[in-house]
């Protein structure tokens, strides 16, 4: 039974294990805990990279990091990418946006294409990734005419030019002096805003109201959330609800910082890193963290009792996950990017409102999966076929619904470019000498940089990757086999993707009938 509608949820750098299905010993993320009581909870669940941006691409397209050529924030979509919501749009639906999606304009492609003079409609979609933007809101800096939160922030009385800069992200201490969120010093005061008309509850209603006015109607929804994504400021009460003793430890050992790896050694220096090596500055933090994610939990209860209400939990397709994780301070790192699991493995929640579905309906998948198995498993979900010539990923739903999977993957590979950070420059390298790969399965977790050597850990031994064996001799075989890996995966990227399979068959052999006869004697 195919499902009608889709609600495809995402937090932008929430932590695994800063849920209590995953197993916070603290927080009481009750509600994303029930969704997960009602779907397949994945553990196993890793980005293609850990940065927002070709995370996100590789959500919306099927396709890993490689493939579509996204490889940082900066990095515009190309517009012969086919996303999810163009997907949809070939079956006459509509993707809705409300909140972030990091995907920049090809404006070269579109300038190139003369689209904007010949078809401007389609060079309007192509500038959104083919998403009906609702509200977008990305969160980084002062939103502007695509979102309406600056209008309702200021109808609510935050009389300001930027309401964002001056409300949102400025906090109030005890004297009621007025500091910046950016400095995460400030933290651990609330945000001038009421926590009613945060960005959380903002983007709640508009998710809410949409679905509301859809009737009956098939519809599908992408609902974006910026936070716990830095500045990390929270409003009242969020920002005081956890205290330090209720955040986990730190995961890091003195050790780590002997012999490190050169671009590790490098990001350590960057300042959001440095910072958060310091004791006082994670401990500053983290508290803060948690509340911000105990205040999604809670709208997310909001947007589920709409649902309960409608009945759409009978007929809606429910995915919920994360761009990547943050370090916190996790192995003397601030910020994302690098590969340990801290930042790699993310939570992925997925509902299936089938009864073939019912078997499964609250156990822990333990096969690996990657963002990149979003698409075709929305596309299957809905009924619609999936484009095996350019989709990368696989459906989710024969795991989901207890079928036999014999040939499931084995490993997962994520990938970083590091060519805009800072580190480039410290370590004096090109552009395009800034690549890594990392490909890991259920022992090993094998990494190649480009230009320096490789990082190899042992994850039956060495859980919390503490030990770097990259150059340990001992283990050069075991390097070996996980490069081999990387290049099997590498050997399997689906480039021929304006031809599909059937015309492949099709055309197969048959050059006869085309009146061409080489090769006869």
């Amino acid at each position: 039974m195919a499902a009608k509608n889709l609600l495809f949820i995402m937090c932008d750098q929430l932590r695994r294990d800063h849920l209590g299905c995953y197993g916070h010993p603290y927080l009481r993320t009750r509600n994303i805990d029930a969704l997960a009581a009602r779907g397949v909870r994945f553990d196993n669940a890793f980005v293609s990279s850990g940065v927002c941006g070709p995370s996100r691409m590789s959500y919306y397209t099927g396709r890993t990091m490689s493939s579509h050529g996204a490889t940082w924030n900066r990095v515009p979509l190309n517009i012969g990418e086919v996303t999810l919501g163009e997907y949809l749009a070939r079956s006459g639906r509509r993707l809705a946006l409300a909140g972030k999606t990091h995907v920049i304009t090809d404006s070269q492609g579109i300038e190139r294409m003369e689209l904007a003079e010949r078809n401007g409609a389609l060079a309007a979609r192509l500038r959104t990734g083919h998403f009906f933007e609702l509200d977008r809101y990305d969160g980084h800096h002062e939103p502007g005419a695509e979102s309406g939160y600056p209008a309702y922030l200021r109808a609510h009385g935050y009389d300001s030019a930027q309401p964002w800069t001056d409300f949102v992200i400025s906090v109030e201490d005890d004297m009621r002096q007025i500091h910046s969120g950016w400095k995460m010093r400030n933290v651990h005061w609330p945000a001038r805003v009421a926590e009613a008309h945060s960005e959380t509850a903002y983007m709640t209603d508009q998710a809410i109201r949409h679905i509301e006015q859809q009737g009956d109607a098939p519809w599908a929804l992408h609902l974006s959330y910026v936070k716990p994504h830095w500045p990390y400021v929270a409003p009242k009460p969020y920002h005081n609800l956890y205290s330090l003793d209720q955040c986990m430890p730190l995961q890091r050992t003195r050790d780590e910082l002997i012999d490190q790896h050169p671009v590790l050694r490098a990001y350590r220096e960057l300042e959001e890193c440095a910072n958060f090596a310091r004791q006082e500055v994670s401990d500053r933090v983290r508290p803060v963290y948690q509340g911000l994610i105990q205040q999604l939990d809670d709208h997310l209860g909001r947007l589920f009792e709409t649902l309960e209400r409608l009945g759409r939990f009978d007929d809606t397709l429910i995915v919920f996950c994360a761009d990547h994780g943050d370090f916190l301070g996790d192995h003397w790192l601030g910020e994302k990017e690098q590969f340990y699991d801290t930042v790699q493995r993310v939570p992925m929640i997925v509902y299936d409102p089938s009864p073939q579905a019912d078997a499964t309906r609250g156990s822990c998948e333990q096969r690996f999966m990657s963002n990149i198995d979003i698409v075709p498993t929305a596309l299957d979900a809905l009924g619609l076929p999936i484009c095996e010539e350019r989709i990368e990923g696989r459906s989710l739903l024969p795991l989901i619904r207890g079928e036999h999977v014999p040939d499931w993957r084995e490993f997962v590979v994520s990938e970083l470019d590091y060519s805009f950070r800072g580190a480039r420059l410290m370590l004096g390298r090109q552009p395009q000498t800034c690549r890594a790969w990392m490909v890991r399965d259920t022992r090993w977790k094998y990494v190649h940089w480009l230009g320096y050597r490789p990082q190899l850990f042992d994850l039956l031994n060495d859980p919390d990757e503490y030990v770097d064996l990259g150059e340990d001799a001992q283990y050069e075989a075991i390097r070996q086999t996980m490069h081999r890996k990387l290049g099997d995966w590498a050997a399997g990227a689906k480039q021929r993707v304006t031809c599909t399979d059937e015309q492949v068959e099709l055309s197969t052999a048959n050059h006869k009938s085309k009146g061409v006869f080489f090769g006869e004697w």
